[in-house]
């Protein structure tokens, strides 16, 4: 890498495994808890909905914003909510997940571990995320929002030509 030349990759770049990561934010603090898994199956969701009921204080409600994605609607994802009433899903509208903060974390993840990294292999890969979440988690930042929503909706408006 030099100064002003961009990053490039070559042409014998190996894809070496990828990974799911499910992350769910706490937007007061910042702090994140994720969980990767080789799949995005209601199975792999549901085990990660576990775990945050574990690690979230049982007096408090959880509100989840998730997108579309079919897993998140299953029987069986439905049969857990139903037993966990202090859950709550939020759906964003299709193509909307800019409005859902942990994308925010996610592109952190990518901009300053993913992009700058190699991994030879999955289990490499899946380290690094767990290393980086735990930096993170040590001291976290909460994200904030630098514009209002009248200002967001002014915005979408000139963008859809409203």
């Amino acid at each position: 890498m030099r100064p002003f030349v961009p990053e490039r990759q070559t042409h014998d770049y190996k894809r070496n495994g990828t990974t799911n990561l499910f992350a769910a934010l706490d937007v007061a603090s910042g702090k994140v808890i994720t969980n990767t898994t080789k799949a995005h199956r209601a199975i792999e969701f549901i085990a990660f909905l576990d775990q945050v009921k574990k690690e979230v204080p049982k007096e408090l409600e959880v509100h989840i914003i998730l997108d579309n994605y079919a897993t998140h609607k299953t029987d069986a994802v439905r049969a857990w909510l139903i037993k966990n009433p202090r859950f709550h899903f939020h759906f964003t509208p299709t193509y909307s997940s800019w409005m859902n903060l942990v994308e925010r974390w996610f592109s952190e993840l990518t901009t300053k571990m993913l992009h700058t990294s190699t991994h030879k292999s999955q289990k490499q890969l899946v380290a690094s995320i767990n290393t980086w979440a735990e930096r993170w988690n040590q001291d976290p930042t909460p994200f904030r929002w630098v514009k209002t929503a009248d200002e967001i909706f002014a915005s979408m408006a000139k963008y859809l030509g409203n």
